[in-house]
Parts: C-alpha cells; sequence; structure tokens
C-alpha cells in the first residue's frame, strides 16, 4: 500500500476519535436528569401565604451555619409561613451529599423527613461548631463510608430499617434528588445555600433570624398580614461552585 493510502486511513481514524471524544464531553456536561418528580417537603402550609424555599447540601458548612437561624425562623413564625427544602448536593466537593440527600428522601418514604433533616443538619452545624473550636470531631460528613452512620440514624429515628436501606439505594430516591438539581440549575442556582421568597432570590442573606424576619415581614405585610419583631443570631455563609 503507498503512503497516500495509509495516510487517508489515519486522517479516517483521527474524525472519528474526534467525533466519539465530543459524544462522550457532551454527555459528560449533561445537564441532572429531570425524569424524577420535584420533591415536596414543606414545613407547614402559611396561612399568610408567604413561601421560603432553600437549596441545600446537607454536607455544605454554610448551609449548617444557617440551621440554627432557619429552626428560629420555623419555630417564631409557627404555622404563618411555609418553608421548603429542595435539594443540592454539590458531590463535587462534598463526597457524602448525595449519600445524605438519599438518606433524607428514603426517611420521607416513611413520612419522617424532618426528622432526618434534623439529624443531619443537626450533625452538620455540630461539626462546623467543633471545629471553630479546634476540637477533633467526626460524623457521617467526614466519614470514608458514611451508610452505616445513616443507618444508624435511621434507626434512632425509629425506621423500618430494611425498607430505609432498600429506599436508600432506590432509583425513586436518585430521581428526586436529580429532579431538585435539574431544578435549581434551571433558576440558576450556583451556591448553597440559595434562597427564594414567594418565587424571588434572596441575595446574599445572613444566617440569622433578625435578617430573615426583615424579609418575611415585609413580604407578610405586602400581603396584608401581621409582621413579627426581630431576634437578632449571627453566623456566615458560604459559596461554592454547582456540580
Amino acid at each position: 500500500m503507498d503512503k497516500r493510502f495509509w495516510a487517508f486511513l489515519i486522517v479516517i481514524a483521527l474524525v472519528l476519535g474526534g467525533v466519539f471524544f465530543i459524544s462522550n464531553t457532551k454527555k459528560a456536561a449533561a445537564p441532572a436528569s429531570s425524569k424524577g418528580i420535584l420533591t415536596n417537603h414543606v414545613t407547614v402550609k402559611g396561612t399568610s401565604g408567604v413561601k421560603l424555599v432553600e437549596y441545600g447540601d446537607f454536607q455544605c458548612p454554610a448551609c449548617g451555619s444557617f440551621y440554627p437561624a432557619l429552626k428560629q425562623v420555623t419555630d417564631t413564625y409557627g404555622d404563618q409561613i411555609s418553608f421548603q427544602f429542595r435539594n443540592f448536593p454539590l458531590s463535587s466537593i462534598h463526597h457524602n451529599a448525595i449519600a445524605a440527600a438519599r438518606a433524607a428522601e428514603a426517611a420521607d418514604m416513611q413520612g419522617k423527613y424532618w426528622q432526618m433533616y434534623d439529624k443531619l443538619y443537626g450533625e452538620n452545624y455540630t461539626q462546623l461548631v467543633a471545629q471553630n473550636q479546634n476540637k477533633s470531631y467526626s460524623t457521617w460528613i467526614d466519614a470514608s463510608d458514611p451508610v452505616p452512620l445513616l443507618n444508624d440514624y435511621a434507626t434512632a429515628l425509629g425506621l423500618n430499617l430494611t425498607k430505609f436501606k432498600q429506599d436508600y439505594k432506590s432509583t425513586a430516591a436518585n430521581d428526586r434528588i436529580q429532579a431538585d438539581l435539574a431544578e435549581g440549575n434551571k433558576l440558576g442556582v450556583d451556591s448553597t445555600p440559595t434562597f427564594y421568597l414567594d418565587g424571588k432570590k434572596i441575595s446574599n442573606p445572613d444566617p440569622t433570624l433578625e435578617a430573615f424576619t426583615k424579609v418575611l415581614n415585609a413580604e407578610i405585610v405586602k400581603k396584608g398580614g401581621k409582621p413579627l419583631a426581630p431576634t437578632p443570631s449571627a453566623g456566615t455563609p458560604e459559596t461554592t461552585p454547582a456540580p
């Protein structure tokens, strides 16, 4: 065979290789699947019609720092507002975030979503405080395998452990998480936590009851409700790239 024939074969191989590379690149960069149904984890149906939504990551330290303030918000406002949490695990930087989200969804399948939410974020915040005090503290957050600890949480909450393990691994749990991720990406969520109040993004809120009271009261008044007095607290948000 002459040199021109071999050159022709090399060109064909390079072209085919380039097509394969581009195809794989597009597949890797594809957005999260939205074939699942968006989650609807809402604390209460607020009587004022005001709804606060968080896109969060259970392993995110900033989300952990917001947890106490958000507990104060829901305790203070009671059934006056609705608070909703949607999954936005930053798995590229938080290696156990997906596992935690799966655990929460599996708990939801037995009617105990918010109890697991409190377990996961309670441990997250406790670890954050311990780190700030230069103490050694280890939880599911930095475990090489978080599953045994997550199973312990399920047991402590009185869940059927066999069912929890099955639901944790299920396609249904994964599809819920992916649907939330796809919705967050569509909205332009690029950090955790990200908050929306009645569909409008809250820009850089402080992790304090006082900060949330200001925006919540304004929205409640706008809808003809009665505002509440603010109570101060403290903390710092974290901005991280979306996966």
